[in-house]
């Protein structure tokens, strides 16, 4: 994990996301206390917990934007996962402990990919001499003694590998043994195999036959099936499993989503087998248990949990006491003013005036904008989030869509490159609907 501290954090956050400073400066202590547990000394260390985070707030606010630029910034395993997809154990549909299975997944790619890195000098020197072996096949009936025979093969060998080197002979052909994987029949869905410890798919792989093909590829291509193959070669899978498994257990980070929509009052007809089974089955996930995977057993005590909702038609306080309690930090999100608005047209790193203005300029089309065009669209969005639902920054990706729309369509063919969007033209593009409040409704 990157040595940040956490005015690095939010200053890296503010790059991409426009207010909610609260939130921005509760997930950044929480990533660096990770750190700062990681220098504690270890008899300490696996008493000290993560303080899980709950962020409350409107949609279209920022909550998961949060979360998806989180991911790209700490370095380490990270799962965003949607709590309305699970089930409680026992029940058709998958179970929470699932998630702790798929970041499991996601720490074994990490580690493989540092492993591929450190092993590749080697793999490279692997592939130039099984190119060469290609190239320049060694006699079937080889003599030691006879020592001219060998050292001329051996010069031929040494010109091969410098022209090999010098790039060329990429485009020559060369007979190559590629093995195709067989894919299984899934006997069981991913649904059913979540429960199951053995994995079958892994199991029928290693028993269905291997398929090799004898194929005739350039040496370009053939570099990277056989880079693929002697990289394979030299990763030990069993280090790669445990060091994917600690780097879990002390550095995994979950963010779940739609929190608020699995909680609510108690179902009267029948076992809630999707908002309270869930909850009750999040609640040792989250307090710490020990889910077996393919990797081995993974413990989450030390798993960060970062949650959030909306909270429109339910409150924090309608989930599980227990629940509530392994949740100690809460952030709210405040909703939008026209100001944020603004700022968001104009500020972030890739902000959606910026990336439109770049996917017109492949066509060769110069699209600005004017201060009051970006006031316009500001005030529209917020106008229209007011009077009709309130759904927060996406109300922008509707809104510009339908602004430069003809524009988009135009493009290849304007005689005139630039196009310059101003209040009169954003106003101009957006009256008709906006006079039409019903209509705004459903286009808006």
């Amino acid at each position: 994990m990157p040595d940040l501290t956490p005015r690095q954090i939010v200053a890296e956050l503010d790059k991409y996301i426009v207010g909610q400073d609260a939130a921005k400066r509760a997930v950044a202590i929480a990533i660096r206390n990770r750190w700062r547990r990681q220098q504690l000394a270890p008899d300490l260390r696996k008493d000290v917990t993560p303080k899980n985070i709950i962020m409350i707030g409107p949609t279209g606010v920022g909550k998961t934007e949060i979360a998806r630029r989180l991911a790209q910034l700490v370095g380490a395993p990270f799962l965003k996962v949607e709590a309305t997809k699970y089930t409680e154990v026992g029940y058709h549909g998958r179970d929470v402990e699932s998630m702790i299975r798929d970041l499991t997944d996601i720490a074994i790619g990490m580690v493989k990919q540092e492993q591929r890195g450190l092993v590749e000098t080697k793999a490279k020197e692997r592939v130039t001499d099984r190119l060469l072996d290609l190239l320049v096949p060694s006699s079937t009936q080889w003599d030691e003694e006879n020592t001219a025979e060998n050292e001329r093969h051996q010069r031929t060998r040494e010109k091969m590998r410098a022209r090999l080197e010098a790039g060329e002979l990429e485009d020559r052909l060369v007979e190559l043994n590629v093995e195709q994987r067989a894919v299984p029949v899934q006997i069981f869905s991913n649904i059913g195999m979540e429960q199951m410890d053995v994995d079958f798919q892994n199991m029928f792989e290693r028993l269905m036959p291997k398929q090799n093909q004898q194929r005739q590829i350039p040496i370009k291509e053939a570099r990277k099936v056989l880079l693929e193959q002697e990289t394979e070669a030299l990763i030990d899978r069993q280090v790669v499993a445990e060091k994917a498994v600690e780097l879990v257990e002390n550095q995994g980070m979950i963010f779940v989503d739609e929190l608020d929509k699995i909680c609510g009052p108690q179902s009267t007809h029948g076992p809630d087998v999707s908002r309270q089974g869930v909850q009750r089955d999040l609640l040792p996930v989250v307090e710490g248990t020990t889910v077996n995977t393919r990797y081995g057993p993974v413990k989450s005590d030390h798993i960060l949990f970062i949650a959030a909702g909306a909270f429109h038609l339910s409150k924090p306080s309608d989930l599980m006491p227990e629940l509530q309690g392994r949740f100690p930090i809460r952030v709210e999100l405040t909703d939008l003013k026209k100001e944020d608005f603004l700022r968001i047209l104009t500020e972030p790193k890739h902000a959606l005036t910026k990336q439109y203005a770049e996917l017109l300029a492949t066509e060769g089309v110069s699209l600005e904008y004017t201060p009051d065009g970006i006031e316009a669209l500001a005030d529209i969005a917020f106008e229209v989030n007011r009077t009709t639902q309130n759904i927060g920054a996406r109300r922008l990706h509707t809104i510009l869509e339908r602004v430069v729309e003809k524009v988009s369509f135009e493009g290849p063919d304007l005689p005139k490159k630039n196009v310059t969007i101003n209040g009169a033209y954003v106003r101009g593009q957006l009256q008709e609907i906006i006079e039409k409040e019903d209509l705004s409704r459903f286009i808006l």
